[in-house]
Order: structure tokens, then sequence, then C-alpha cells
């Protein structure tokens, strides 16, 4: 289980790690429709972030991914360490991830915080759940930062914690 655990947390850590320009992709992820309150905006990206990650076999899908975080983003993963580039995060995730497994939100875990003047602040646990076997072997905790520009909202931090069996 711990090395499923492993494998696992190294593409999720990819997948939110980078830094560097999407090579032939683009750097504004996909309109979210406007909604009435911060909470229902952040549950939208959320959604929308790993319906991209979750169909990353598809390089159309891994483009429009990494078109939610921004070219500095940080990602922090307990196990697989830190990473400052966006290119390595899809390189990452292209390898680790893409065609191998997905990621579930666990219901009732989404939190969201305003941050003032700059935009939000999103909390919850995800479990991940192999292609092949439809088994959900993993879970962890996560925070992500996300930041508003003039209503364009990229992902600039992301901490993904707490890896363990899925409860």
């Amino acid at each position: 289980m711990k090395t499923i655990m492993s494998m696992m947390a190294a593409p999720l850590v990819a997948v939110a790690m980078s830094g560097g320009a999407v090579a032939g992709g683009h750097d504004d992820p996909p309109a979210v429709p406007p909604t009435e309150s911060l909470q229902d905006t952040i549950a939208a990206l959320d959604a929308a972030v790993f319906d991209a990650f979750n169909t990353c076999s598809d390089p159309a899908q891994l483009d429009r991914h990494a078109g939610y975080f921004a070219s500095d983003v940080e990602f922090y993963h307990d196990t697989g360490g830190v990473t400052h580039s966006r290119t390595s995060m899809l390189q990452n995730t292209a390898k680790h991830v893409c065609g191998k497994f997905r990621r579930e939100l666990v219901p009732g875990t989404l939190k969201v915080f305003p941050i003032k003047d700059y935009g939000a602040i999103e909390q919850g646990a995800h479990r991940f759940c192999h292609f092949d076997s439809g088994k959900c072997e993993g879970m962890a905790d996560f925070v992500i930062v996300w930041h508003n520009q003039n209503g364009l909202w990229k992902i600039t931090r992301v901490l993904s914690y707490g890896h363990r069996p899925n409860d």
C-alpha cells in the first residue's frame, strides 16, 4: 500500500508543481461561468482543473489542465518534494498520471476562505482511483491558493500532504 501511495503521490506533485510556459499551450485557463458565491466559484474551478487532470491522456486536456496554473506555481508534496516549474509538472503528470489514475474530491471536505485583494484558499481531501482496477487506494489532504486577477483565476501554490491509504 505504501508503494502505491508513493507512486500516486509523485504524479500529483508533478501535476501541480510547474512554473514554465506550456509548450504549444495556453496561458489562460478556460472560463468558468460566474457564480453567486466564492465557494461556488472555487468548487467550479476545482471541478474544471481536475476534470482536465482526470482526462489528461488526451494532450488537449493536459494542455487545458496546465492553463489553470500560474507560470511560477509552487507545489509542495509531502512525499514528492517541491516543484517550481509548470513544464516539469506537465512532464511528470504525463508520465505518472495520465491514463493511470484519477482524482476525486472527497464529498463534504471542500472549504473555501477568501484572501483579501488576492483570491482564495481552497482546502479539502481527495482520493485517487486507478483506471485499470477502479480501486481507490490513496487519499491525501490539500490546500490550493487561487489568485484572481481581473476575473482570471490561476493556481499559485499547492500543498498536498498526509498521503495515506483510502479510509
